[in-house]
């Protein structure tokens, strides 16, 4: 499938502010399921600094903008060709050891409800235990979008039974580790189709370690592995760590956020 993007993200301060700092994920990652063909990071005023690959694989791209500045626009625009590997992440080269995924984070600790919800899902097979976590998750909470905030912890999302798909990964990923399966958040892009399903363009999931297969894909709230339809950017422990764009303004001034995602496929 081929797949373009276009991902504006506007930075707005009621007071100017003197510098802004950012560290961005927000490079397609390298594996056998995309292939980037065109790919382009634009922030206004911005000045590019450093950038380097982490051990988790992600490519990772420093920019800072001079002030006084009251107004910044991160555009992102490519296009990537994508196959189904069943949720699978073959090709991708990392450094960091699956065991490193077992690391419960304040979003994804697991209290006693999602333990229990873990415990309910158990299996043998490690193959059809993880299928059935991400269906026990998708069972126990409800997609509902603005249910919940970018604070919301596994925990509250399960004892609130809504959220949206940050919550489903998160609460996907305490319930793995509580079973002792390596588990991590991706963050991403999803090509919203009018298959009448729930869908956010600018997506997040969840990934398992799975003996004998390695790192697979699981989207619980759309009850669902990534195929051609999805994008992968980068990774992390959970949705803090993996997020795309992540900084600081030096300033009194607060800020403001405005997102628009546009994800859409093109004849091959």
């Amino acid at each position: 499938m081929l797949l373009t993007v276009d991902h504006v993200t506007r930075y707005r301060y009621d007071q100017p502010v003197r510098a802004v700092v950012q560290s961005h994920r927000l490079t397609p990652a390298r594996f056998d399921g995309q292939k980037v063909l065109a790919w382009a990071v634009t922030v206004s005023g911005g000045e590019m600094g450093g950038a380097f690959r982490d051990g988790a694989g992600d490519w990772v791209q420093g920019w800072t903008v001079k002030g006084p500045v009251s107004e910044i626009e991160v555009r992102v625009q490519g296009q990537v060709e994508t196959t189904d590997l069943a949720g699978v992440l073959r090709g991708h080269r990392e450094l960091v050891p699956p065991l490193a995924y077992l690391r419960a984070t304040p979003a994804t600790e697991a209290d006693a409800a999602l333990q229990a919800l873990a415990a309910s899902a158990a299996q043998d097979d490690p193959l059809s235990q993880a299928h059935a976590l991400a269906f026990a998750v998708a069972g126990a909470i409800t997609y509902r979008p603005g249910a919940t905030h970018s604070h919301t912890t596994a925990a509250e999302a399960l004892a609130q039974g809504e959220g949206v798909c940050q919550d489903h990964a998160q609460a996907l990923i305490a319930c793995a580790r509580a079973l002792g399966v390596p588990a991590r958040y991706v963050a991403g892009y999803l090509f919203a189709s009018d298959d009448g399903q729930p869908h956010e363009a600018s997506h997040a999931w969840a990934e398992l370690h799975v003996p004998g297969y390695g790192w697979i894909g699981f989207d619980p709230a759309n009850r669902t592995c990534p195929d051609a339809r999805y994008i992968r950017l980068g990774s992390g422990l959970d949705a803090k760590e993996a997020a795309p764009i992540r900084g600081i303004a030096r300033g009194q001034g607060c800020e403001s956020l405005d997102v628009t995602v546009a994800v859409q496929s093109q004849a091959q």
